[in-house]
């Protein structure tokens, strides 16, 4: 008998993007059903070998998962299994569910034979041949129930195991779903997803993760010091950041639906780094204290200020990493002589260890919804910032049915460049377009002309477009019949 899974984890056994997967619904050649798909339609729809050259000959599922993982901004992730105790509370679970599933084939095995006998005693009625054949009839509906004959489903196999290694996550009201994969806590994971629940510290101090549990089993994986109040306990509320899933669970928590919903915060982050990514641009790496992460959104910005003994400058920057990974902020800094904070760190006077204040977070240059369409991305010189971080969230969550970025700078200009050729080499649905135009106004044109050439269904696209305002300006003003547009002048 075929089990039904949910997009996310079919995609995840098959080897595919979760909107790769929607695409394929969409276009009829995968039938779902309330949002869950069947290992017999997977089946159908990627044949043994097909499935087996993705994920064993090419190597590119495992390819777009390193390029997934460079862009959380994380030097090292090890994929590592949960732990011992969590692997045998799921095993266990499992078993149970393996013992009720004999104890039913056992009833239906006494009842058939109990048919059967009685169909032995009608054989010496009349209409004994009509006996018989009911009797064989019983008999290959018995076989059929146990399945002697069937072939294996052996996507069915892998589902069943893969829910030993990984956890699904349901979080209502919002009804995202997500995987929880090794020892992640609940709330690592959901950030890796592209989730935005409430959270502060991380560590089990602020409780601002607390979440209530409506079903399934969770572990404590860290100390907590947050004491939860006994109504608290009584309802089910558990903190996110100490605790991991033994089982798939359903959390109710409320989650940020827009740039409004993320609080300002304030905190003192420290120089992890500075580096050159070319002559004009560096790369800053701040990280936060474990006590004190930044939320917010992919897309928007802050404002860093240097302590008084380093100059007392400020700068408003928009951050070019992932929210996945909230304590390692990056940041891509131009020179410009009328802008003292760049100066500062061009001269050399910012050393590892720096500390810097960081206030924010502003900004509507966001992703709104995770539902699969194309996003079109225009990034004009250092306006490439946002833009990277928008990409990497939309690849944490699978939100694009296809991507496309045109990076319009100077000719040698494009600093990330290869990153953005490994996002096209190792992800079918994106594609990167590099223009040696400058950022001026005569580079909007080519800009338009290059979107213009673009094969893509742009009545249901959606904008994005960052630059100098004399960049982003025209490229906006011309009508693209795109579903939505956002920009951001910088």
């Amino acid at each position: 008998m075929p089990q039904w899974l949910t997009i996310s984890r079919a995609a995840k056994l098959i080897g595919v993007t979760r909107g790769a997967m929607q695409k394929k619904i969409l276009d009829g050649e995968l039938e779902s059903f309330d949002g869950l798909v069947s290992t017999e339609q997977l089946a159908r729809a990627y044949p043994a070998g097909d499935v087996e050259r993705r994920l064993d000959d090419d190597g590119a599922f495992e390819r777009v998962s390193q390029i997934k993982d460079e862009s959380f901004g994380r030097r090292v992730r090890e994929r590592v299994l949960p732990s011992r105790e969590i692997l045998a509370q799921r095993l266990f679970a499992q078993s149970q569910e393996l013992a009720q599933l004999r104890r039913h084939v056992v009833r239906y095995h006494e009842f058939v034979s109990g048919i059967r006998s009685r169909i032995q005693l009608l054989r010496r009625q009349p209409a004994e041949a009509a006996m018989a054949q009911l009797g064989a009839l019983v008999d290959a509906g018995f076989a059929e129930v146990l399945g002697a004959d069937d072939p294996v489903d052996r996507i069915a196999a892998l589902a069943d195991a893969f829910r030993v290694m990984a956890a699904r996550i349901t979080l209502r009201p919002s009804g995202r779903e997500f995987l929880l994969e090794g020892r992640d806590s609940l709330l690592a994971a959901a950030l890796k997803s592209g989730a935005t629940p409430g959270y502060g510290c991380g560590n089990g101090n602020c409780g601002l993760c607390k979440a209530r549990l409506v079903s399934g089993e969770v572990a404590r994986i860290a100390p907590s010091d947050y004491p939860l109040s006994e109504a608290e306990r009584r309802q089910g509320c558990v903190l996110m950041c100490a605790h991991t899933a033994a089982s798939d669970v359903v959390l109710e928590v409320l989650e940020a639906g827009s740039a409004h919903d993320i609080p300002d915060q304030a905190l003192v982050a420290r120089v992890h780094s500075l580096a050159a990514l070319d002559d004009d641009t560096l790369l800053l790496h701040l990280q936060t204290p474990r006590s004190a992460r930044l939320r917010f959104l992919a897309g928007q910005g802050v404002t860093l200020g240097l302590a008084a003994d380093v100059g007392d400058h400020t700068a408003d920057l928009p951050i070019a990493s992932c929210p996945c990974d909230d304590r390692n902020l990056q940041f891509h800094v131009t020179r410009n002589a009328d802008d003292a904070f760049a100066q500062r760190l061009f001269s050399g006077a910012v050393a590892r260890g720096t500390e810097i204040n960081v206030r924010g977070p502003w900004g509507e240059f966001v992703l709104e919804g995770d539902a699969p369409r194309p996003l079109i991305f225009v990034a004009g010189g250092a306006g490439f910032a946002p833009i990277k971080s928008l990409i990497e969230h939309a690849l944490a969550v699978d939100a694009a049915e296809s991507m496309t970025l045109v990076w319009a700078a100077r000719r040698g200009g494009h600093y990330l460049a290869n990153q953005c050729r490994a996002w096209s080499d190792a992800l079918g649905n994106f594609r990167y377009f590099q223009l040696d135009t400058g950022t001026g106004a005569d580079s909007a044109a080519a800009v338009l002309e290059t979107l213009r050439s673009i094969k893509t269904d742009t009545g249901a696209a959606e904008l994005y477009v960052c630059g100098p305002a004399g960049f982003v300006l025209p490229v906006a003003a011309v009508p693209l019949g795109v579903a939505k547009l956002r920009t951001y002048s910088i």
